[in-house]
């Protein structure tokens, strides 16, 4: 499991398979790892969100890697079991990486957005039936790992999907946690009945309390104790050894953390790159704290600890890695408090 601090916080490190090859976002969490930072999110995409940021590998082959060379927690950050992947397929790939480094991997799910799902030229539905869809998925895989585990085969007809008499013959002993991405309230009470815990971005902090307050009434409908459910947040920054650079990297190579609309809709990164050219430096403002001071970087962070944040997972969109994870492990890590 992840390297708790004995106040149980644990902050991680984003591997943003959009902007690395994945053999360089491996070495980056082996270096992240070394710096004091516990465990992996790596990024599910087809696509990158702009051309500018130029890789987008295959998240399970990676996540594999780095089950191997990291010794923390590690998961898709996060997957959507709706579209380019059968639900059945999502759980396959997440019981055999749980199998392989047990008590370390877990699943992180979402409803996707357009920019990966459409290439496999399916109809792309407006948001309530995406959300429909990933929960009936959430229940197929729960469905297999519970069957699974106990040694039984299990089937599936719902509305949008079907599974035949099955069950998945790798499985670790104890099913990954599934933890469901969510930014709506009504998602988010779903969520808590449905899912184990709770992964978010980084968003004004009121929004995320109303979150966690419907998140917490759908456990307690489904008698579990919310208390115990992992609240994840992933929150992208700006660190550079200059103010002046730190925008520059935001600009270029995060120009998405700007644009303050749904992009869900959008399906090529060529069209991202347009809006991006209507992104300005002010669009960031109270989305994404851009600084060179790793102080004010903590400041922030710590008001999403003081929310009850469990575990927090950092992007830092510029491409040095390692000068901000060496700054962070010395500068920011350490002073975080529960």
């Amino acid at each position: 499991m992840a390297q708790v601090t004995a106040d149980g916080l644990t902050v991680g490190y984003a591997a943003m398979l959009e902007q690395f090859h994945p053999t360089e976002a491996v070495a980056l969490s082996v270096h992240a790892e070394a710096h004091g930072f516990s465990g992996v999110m790596a990024a599910d995409h087809y696509q990158p969100w702009v051309p500018a940021q130029g890789q987008a590998a295959f998240v399970w082959n990676v996540l594999t890697a780095l089950g191997e060379r990291t010794t923390g927690d590690i998961g898709p950050g996060v997957t959507a079991p709706t579209f380019r992947w059968h639900p059945a397929m999502v759980a396959q790939a997440s019981a055999t990486l749980a199998a392989m480094y047990p008590g370390r991997h877990w699943l992180g799910l979402g409803s996707g957005e357009a920019l990966n799902e459409h290439i496999v030229a399916n109809y792309w539905p407006e948001a309530p039936e995406r959300i429909n869809r990933m929960f009936e998925a959430i229940e197929i895989i729960k469905k297999l790992f519970t069957a699974s585990i106990a040694g039984k085969d299990v089937k599936h007809a719902g509305q949008f999907y079907k599974v035949e008499s099955t069950r998945l013959w790798t499985m670790p002993e104890v099913a990954p946690e599934i933890l469901v991405a969510t930014a709506g309230p009504v998602t988010a009470k779903r969520a808590g009945r449905l899912a184990d815990g709770l992964i978010t971005v980084g968003a004004p902090l009121e929004k995320i309390s109303g979150l966690f307050g419907k998140f917490d009434e759908g456990a307690r409908e489904a008698g579990k104790d919310p208390d115990a459910m992992p609240k994840v947040l992933q929150l992208h920054l700006s660190w550079a050894e200059t103010d002046e650079l730190a925008l520059a990297h935001a600009m270029h190579e995060w120009p998405n953390g700007g644009m303050k609309f749904p992009k869900a809709d959008i399906r090529s990164p060529f069209d991202f790159e347009q809006m991006a050219k209507l992104v300005r430096p002010e669009d960031f403002e109270g989305r994404m704290v851009i600084s060179a001071d790793p102080d004010k970087h903590r400041a922030e962070i710590q008001k999403y600890v003081d929310l009850g944040f469990d575990r927090i997972y950092l992007h830092n969109v510029g491409r040095n890695q390692r000068e901000w994870i060496e700054t962070f492990g010395a500068d920011v890590l350490p002073k975080l408090v529960r």
